[in-house]
């Protein structure tokens, strides 16, 4: 059984909650608290008006980022269309109720740094040598070394970058 499939598993018990297309179900600056869980339909990742990624898969956690960080919810997350989600009001004592939820929790968010750090190594042998790009490579060693307090959302760029 994959990781997410045995989130959907766990969460089981959690009250579940439709919604409909265009239903925000986390509002970019929200107070941590809650953890959901896709159960069935499609949502969507919004930093500010970007779309940044779409969840399909049932099992598929949104919330865990901002209960484990304690911070306000880095981003909105909107359905696509009907949807349904299991709702842990209390995300930490989710996350701390069965050792295997902190487990998957942990090997889910390990494979998104790992496909980021993937994604910037590529970027940095493909464009490495660009003007307006040599800040991968200090990126790659911040991220790489990176475990001290909280990172502050938002960046510096160009504002008419060459690339």
């Amino acid at each position: 059984m994959s990781g997410v499939a045995n989130l959907l598993s766990l969460s089981a018990h959690l009250p579940e909650i439709d919604f409909a297309a265009g239903d925000v179900v986390i509002s970019e600056g929200d107070a941590a608290g809650s953890i959901w869980v896709l159960v069935d339909g499609s949502l969507e990742v919004r930093k500010g008006d970007v779309s940044i990624n779409t969840i399909t898969h049932p099992g598929s956690l949104v919330g865990e980022m901002s209960v484990l960080l304690g911070a306000q919810a880095r981003a909105s997350v909107v359905a696509t269309g009907p949807c349904r989600l299991r709702h842990a009001v209390d995300g930490k004592a989710f996350l701390s109720s069965d050792p295997e939820i902190t487990t998957l929790v942990a090997a889910g968010l390990a494979e998104r740094l790992n496909f980021v750090n993937t994604y910037l190594a590529d970027l940095k042998h493909q464009y490495g040598d660009a003007p307006g790009l040599a800040m991968v490579s200090d990126v790659l060693s911040k991220l790489s070394q990176h475990t001290g307090p909280a990172a502050q959302s938002g960046s510096a760029r160009e504002p008419n970058p060459e690339y």
